[in-house]
């Protein structure tokens, strides 16, 4: 036990535990990790080992005899009718029936349908109708009922309506004692907050959710905190993206009873936010936190869902009907990616992991209050994981829970003011996540203005990553991405983002022969993309082999290449005349850099890669081309030239070429846009070869 555990041992007795207990324990029983740490602090709140040890074999024993487990139920069945009476750990949630005005309950792995709830035990555990509270349960067998009762009448039963068998239930519950700590008092925590310092302070909450910040850096310490911010602060909007193994979920699902993971797959409306038929509100009404595990596969059965998502992420509040309903749940995204963050920035954006109908929705990121980076968090080892005490689990959830009814997002205004880069929706993103660091850290309100400086670079950062990838997305609209804030004594201070790296896909250097960069529609995605054609030639007889092509849009992919390859046996000697041409065959190779499956869009690059392996000639540094041909050889129209040009910019291009019609939407663009892109046009595939090959 070191010195900070001893500390809090003495300060909060009772209220910590020794979290590497709550993993020995874990691995025997399927319990919450809050349920297991209610127990441990109720039998092994202390530094002696021989206490621990016998504390650990009642627990053991508790949870052996006690706890339900699904292959177990009619085990237990027996034993209460055998017996007369069994006590069972469960969580009992309850319900208000006002059709006969009583309270009944139901058990969450006991399977016995609704029982009466005693008005006695509805008073006193009131957080039994808030999503339920485990508990230790004794029940017993009600004599009266016929122990022979007749199949059909047992058939009929089963129909009648929730209230009528939860009275006409065989079993009657005797007692009911929380195992879950049911309230706390604040006050208590913030006055003994003043005895530690903040370091202290951050090291007992990281080793509350079981982490050990010893061996952390500061900036890993953060968005480990980070993390828990969603269960701090009331609407909170939280987006971590990142390798797998980091323990992204952990939060929502072990340390609070208050908060949901949803695994990723459809997800309807009724049941996140409003049943229309039963008229009741989803989960937004009854968990504090509402996370969405591995985004990839999220969706909504309804398309309207999306629609509602984003109202509430915005307002807190959404309508169904004529129905306006308020909820204060905030809402976690968490996913993983396939690549290093260097090749996601270079060729998507930093969102591309949730699906397509989100993915491109820049008013739904727009919604995000925080962006982690879950690639600037170790992978979960045994030196991560803490020895030493921290608060239960559940003992923390209602701090947590108790503090989102205060607010802190105006701390900042005694010493900084927002840079006038920070739009409306920037303004609230920075102040709540401020507002819910300083919960954590300084629940007490004493912090000084350094301590709010830090948490307010920190909240810039993780909102200014939204707003680049926004940029990304949707381009000038979200030009304003130079977050920051001015300090009291009139300086300003521009927060970046550390992933900013060279985002150039376009090589600086000359390209090999036969290697053309362009920007086609990507069927399957419906939006542009970055493609690479590569072309060589062996000995042959004037055939092509095509390779890379895949998914939607293969097949007209296809005839976009049969298009080219024909305007090239018909055009090249007007670029240049050239020799044998049929004498060699062609390997066509398209390079579909952004995973974003097949366009049509590629022909006029083609030709242009076949021209250059023929003429023995790269094309123009910097080059992105734009465009398709006909097999006719009629250049085809182009719509959303400044989508276009905006993914060539990204991709790092200094000139794009595209078929003259292209010029008068690409004047409209703005200059500041363009930066140091160029323009260059082309009216025929001859044309667009001889630019790119730099022919006179």
């Amino acid at each position: 036990m070191d010195i900070l555990s001893r500390k809090a041992l003495d300060t909060f007795r009772g209220k910590v535990v020794r979290k590497d207990l709550t993993s020995m324990m874990k691995r025997g029983v399927n319990v919450p990790s809050y349920v297991l740490e209610y127990l441990l602090g109720s039998y092994c709140a202390t530094d002696e080992q021989s206490a621990i040890n016998e504390g650990v074999k009642k627990i053991a024993k508790i949870l052996s005899t006690n706890y339900v487990r699904h292959d177990e139920i009619e085990k237990i069945k027996y034993l209460i009718k055998e017996t007369g009476s069994h006590t069972i750990i469960d969580k009992v949630t309850g319900y208000v029936d006002e059709e006969i005005d009583k309270y009944l309950g139901r058990f969450s792995n006991f399977d016995i349908g609704y029982f009466v709830l005693e008005e006695t035990y509805a008073k006193q555990f009131p957080a039994l109708f808030s999503g339920g509270v485990w508990c230790s349960v004794k029940i017993q067998h009600k004599d009266s009922l016929d122990d022979e009762e007749d199949p059909q009448d047992l058939k009929e039963r089963k129909k009648e309506k929730k209230h009528k068998r939860a009275i006409n239930s065989s079993y009657l519950i005797s007692g009911i004692r929380p195992i879950q700590i049911p309230n706390i008092n604040v006050d208590f925590i913030k006055d003994n907050r003043k005895e530690f310092k903040t370091e202290e302070w951050l090291y007992l909450v990281l080793r509350s959710a079981g982490i050990e910040p010893e061996n952390l850096n500061e900036k890993e310490r953060m968005h480990f905190l980070e993390r828990l911010v969603p269960l701090f602060e009331k609407n909170y909007n939280l987006v971590e993206l990142g390798p797998r193994g980091t323990g992204k979920s952990h939060v929502y699902k072990e340390v609070s009873p208050h908060s949901i993971l949803i695994s990723g797959g459809a997800t309807s409306i009724s049941s996140l936010f409003y049943n229309m038929n039963s008229k009741q509100v989803g989960l937004v009404g009854s968990w504090d936190v509402v996370a969405f595990d591995e985004v990839s596969g999220m969706r909504f059965n309804n398309p309207v869902g999306l629609e509602i998502l984003k109202d509430f992420m915005a307002s807190g509040s959404f309508t169904r009907g004529n129905i306006p309903i308020y909820s204060d749940s905030s809402m976690v995204f968490i996913g993983n990616t396939n690549d290093t963050i260097a090749n996601i920035i270079k060729t998507s954006h930093l969102f591309s992991p949730f699906p397509n109908e989100f993915c491109n929705d820049a008013a739904f990121f727009d919604r995000m209050h925080y962006y982690l980076p879950g690639w600037e968090i170790p992978k979960i080892k045994s030196e991560y994981l803490t020895n030493e005490f921290g608060f239960i689990s559940d003992y923390f959830s209602e701090f947590a829970r108790a503090m989102r009814k205060e607010d802190y997002s105006h701390a900042l205004d005694e010493w900084f003011k927002l840079n006038e880069n920070t739009n409306v929706r920037d303004e609230i993103a920075i102040r709540k996540t401020v507002s819910g660091l300083i919960k954590i850290l300084y629940p007490d309100g004493n912090f000084t203005r350094d301590e709010v400086e830090n948490l307010l670079v920190y909240a810039i950062e993780g909102r200014r990553r939204v707003k680049e990838q926004l940029k990304k997305i949707a381009g000038d609209e979200f030009a304003d991405v130079n977050l920051g804030y001015i300090r009291d004594d009139g300086k300003e201070v521009v927060v970046n983002v550390p992933e900013k790296v060279d985002l150039s896909l376009i090589a600086s250097d000359s390209l090999e022969i036969g290697h053309v960069f362009c920007v086609g529609y990507s069927l399957a995605f419906e939006i542009p993309a970055v493609y690479k054609i590569e072309i060589k030639t062996i000995p042959g007889s004037g055939k092509i082999e095509v390779q890379g092509l895949r998914g939607v849009g293969k097949i007209a992919a296809m005839e976009a290449v049969n298009a080219g390859w024909k305007q090239f046996i018909e055009n090249i000697q007007k670029v240049k005349p050239v020799n044998n041409v049929l004498s060699r065959d062609y390997l066509i190779f398209i390079n579909d850099l952004q995973k974003k499956y097949s366009s049509t869009e590629i022909s006029v690059a083609e030709f242009i890669a076949l021209c250059s392996v023929a003429i023995k000639k790269p094309v123009r540094p910097y080059l992105v081309v734009v465009g398709d041909v006909a097999i006719s050889g009629t250049i085809l129209h182009i719509k959303g030239v400044e989508d276009y040009v905006r993914y060539a910019k990204n991709a790092g291009a200094k000139m794009v070429l595209m078929p003259k019609e292209a010029r008068t939407e690409f004047n409209k663009i703005d200059p500041n846009e363009l930066g140091e892109l160029k323009a260059l046009y082309y009216a025929d595939v001859v044309e667009a070869a001889k630019i790119a090959l730099d022919i006179e």
